[in-house]
């Protein structure tokens, strides 16, 4: 991956810590990845998470990751979705301090798909990708129409069900990966082209 430097944002809850990560030329755009749940032992250094960071960056995107409150060195404990999502907005906010009038993509997976819908209301993000959002799990919020969707058919975890059940009414765009779990074990090279050919399209 490009350049990168360890950052610390201010949330609701305290200091946040994260890794902001540098295209090879002056980004574009910028983007904040939140990460699975913490409770079962997500983190910033998930391999989805990554993944995308490193997509994001190839597109020539400034991309921040960041450890939710409670989580490694980031100050607080876990709050079920409720204080998370002051911490990604807390997130954003320091991206667009960083680099002011860029466009905003908001990216999450399982968990933390769910704390960016709920972002999205504020922050009013250009963007969204959404990777195995935890619908059915919690509440999910309604997104904006042109967010992305990717699922695997074979999800343990969200049931493809409930996600289309969920996407139906809303006539999102779902991309369906036959035969992948819910961490797209094998499947991560997939995902990144994926995402890289969405958004190459979009922007």
């Amino acid at each position: 991956m490009a350049t990168q430097r360890d950052v610390i944002c201010v949330g609701a809850a305290g200091k946040l810590e994260g890794v902001l990560h540098f295209p090879d030329a002056a980004p574009t755009a910028i983007v904040v990845v939140a990460h699975p749940l913490s409770t079962m032992g997500g983190t910033m250094d998930n391999k989805v998470v990554t993944t995308l960071a490193k997509a994001f960056v190839e597109l020539g995107y400034a991309t921040l990751r960041f450890n939710f409150r409670g989580v490694g060195a980031s100050e607080g404990s876990y709050d079920e979705g409720n204080g998370e999502s002051l911490d990604a907005i807390a997130a954003a906010n320091f991206l667009r301090g960083e680099f002011p009038n860029l466009p905003l993509l908001l990216a999450g997976f399982s968990f933390g798909a769910y704390v960016q819908a709920r972002a999205a209301a504020e922050l009013n993000p250009q963007q969204m990708i959404l990777i195995a959002p935890a619908v059915g799990r919690f509440a999910m919020p309604t997104v904006p129409a042109n967010t992305l969707l990717v699922h695997g058919d074979l999800d343990e975890v969200v049931s493809i069900n409930d996600l289309l059940h969920w996407a139906q009414p809303q006539h999102l765009a779902v991309v369906v990966l036959a035969g992948s779990s819910h961490f797209f074990h094998g499947r991560l090279v997939q995902l990144k082209q994926i995402v890289m050919q969405h958004f190459a399209a979009k922007l």
